[in-house]
């Protein structure tokens, strides 16, 4: 075979993966190094991520002047997308920070994250540059419910009814909406389906298996939306490489007053009874005791390793022992911050104080949400409701049927909620995002201009205090009252 017969080189999708044929390692080398390229000996070709598509056939077009065969996407190539025909229906104006978050993802390269509180719009912001960019486009969200939103505001905003994959179905289509777990399943099948790609609640993608759900995708554009970014600067720097740059980012204290409501936050502090005091007492001695112990035999134990040395029943089964009370008495001490009878007693207080309003409860367990809806006879709405349960409680709470709703987690994100301007929170993490997230429920800015409340209701000298403190942390906890 001469040099001219020599085939050309080719690359397709597989399996979430680029395939590349034809190409020497010195070629790989020079050309693509910037690319976490791995030679595939049972194939006889290099491969990586499919996330990698977009930037391969740039540096193959600028380095490879004898042409190569792109392989990737169901239209032929990520770059031969057939452009969408998208109406938008919506009578709207954009406001002037949805207007500049758009414009940033625009001239940021079309991939990176916004970042904006809970009720400022950022479903409208994705939905603006979805019907701007018009290809085919994969929304991912964090739990089902969304996903049925997501649906039927875009069925709303442009009137195609979008393909669904999660909770049973499996409809694809060039707008299509699925869950994270769902998205980290099929990505291997659908990954070269979609141009752009939108991660709704972003901060879920950190983790390692729910990343697959961009690192499989060949879309060259992506947006991830959440109020708050993660903690930590790894989590971040990985949503970063997965999605891209902060492109746009407004906090509450930016947004309330014009796109949010004003509002205040009130720190309501209680007391456990003498009888919750001495068993508070007694669990955390047991804990003080037990590691103390611990740290008499290795003195670089800490409370984190009491889990694993639970599960060495074997090898030390007298410290497994003792861990495993520990951990009890840990469960124990935190219920009774969680159930302090002064709670019930405070929220009793607050539903009469805000009697012709409508409320959201959030606790810091489902035992206590049970808890206060079997006292007061409200609707309690848990993460493991039914599709028609949930539906009926939210519906509800809307039309002003019910006029208290009570939840753990599963309103911390996402589900759209009728104009709420009082929320109480008893219980819940020391999470910075978790407490803005509840904060922006109440935040939506209605027409009458009223300022919202959200009361915190703390035990005084238990750890609730601490978690409390790490909330504020965040300036939007730090706001006037």
């Amino acid at each position: 075979m001469t040099v001219t017969d020599k085939p050309r080189p080719s690359i397709d999708f597989h399996q979430g993966t680029v395939r590349l044929f034809g190409l020497s390692p010195r070629f790989i080398e020079n050309a693509l190094a910037d690319i976490p390229l791995a030679w595939d000996e049972r194939e006889d070709c290099f491969r990586t991520d499919a996330m990698h598509a977009d930037a391969i056939r740039r540096q193959l077009d600028h380095s490879l002047a004898g042409g190569f065969d792109w392989q990737v996407g169901r239209d032929a190539g990520a770059a031969e997308f057939r452009s969408l025909s998208i109406k938008d229906l919506r009578q709207i104006t954009l406001r002037g920070d949805q207007q500049q978050a758009v414009e940033a993802f625009e001239t940021g390269g079309r991939r990176g994250l916004i970042v904006m509180p809970t009720g400022t719009g950022k479903t409208v912001v994705a939905i603006e540059l979805m019907i701007r960019n018009s290809c085919s486009t994969l929304i991912v969200v964090p739990v089902r419910d969304l996903m049925y939103q997501w649906h039927a505001k875009i069925l709303e905003a442009t009137g195609i009814d979008a393909g669904l994959i999660g909770d049973g179905v499996h409809r694809v289509s060039p707008i299509s909406v699925t869950t994270y777990d769902s998205a980290a399943i099929h990505m291997p099948r659908i990954g070269d389906r979609f141009q752009m790609i939108i991660f709704d609640e972003v901060h879920h993608l950190a983790g390692p298996w729910r990343s697959d759900a961009a690192r499989m995708s060949i879309a060259a554009y992506r947006l991830g939306l959440t109020a708050t970014l993660p903690g930590d600067i790894e989590r971040i720097e990985r949503l970063h490489d997965l999605v891209g740059p902060t492109l746009y980012r407004q906090s509450i204290a930016e947004a309330s007053g014009k796109s949010l409501a004003d509002y205040s936050v009130h720190r309501i502090a209680v007391r456990l009874t003498d009888e919750e005091q001495e068993r508070y007492r007694d669990y955390a001695q047991q804990i003080q005791k037990f590691v103390f112990e611990q740290k008499t035999i290795d003195p670089k134990f800490k409370w984190e390793d009491t889990y694993p040395l639970s599960a060495a029943t074997e090898a030390e089964p007298d410290r497994a022992r003792d861990a495993v009370i520990a951990m009890r008495a840990f469960r124990l001490k935190r219920q009774i911050e969680e159930h302090a009878d002064a709670k019930l007693r405070m929220l009793e207080d607050l539903f009469r104080l805000h009697c012709d309003e409508s409320i959201i409860v959030f606790t810091g367990s489902n035992v206590m949400a049970r808890k206060i809806s079997t006292r007061f006879l409200v609707p309690c709405l848990l993460s493991h409701c039914g599709k028609k349960e949930r539906r009926q409680w939210l519906e509800g709470f809307a039309e002003g049927r019910y006029r208290v709703l009570v939840a753990n987690r599963v309103l911390d994100e996402g589900v759209d909620l009728p104009e709420v301007k009082t929320a109480i929170v008893l219980g819940g993490l020391s999470s910075q995002r978790q407490a803005i997230q509840r904060l922006g429920r109440v935040l939506r800015k209605g027409s009458g201009g009223r300022r919202a409340r959200l009361y915190e209701v703390v035990v005084e000298d238990t750890r609730e205090v601490t978690r409390s403190r790490d909330r504020r942390r965040n300036e939007a906890y730090r706001q006037k009252r």
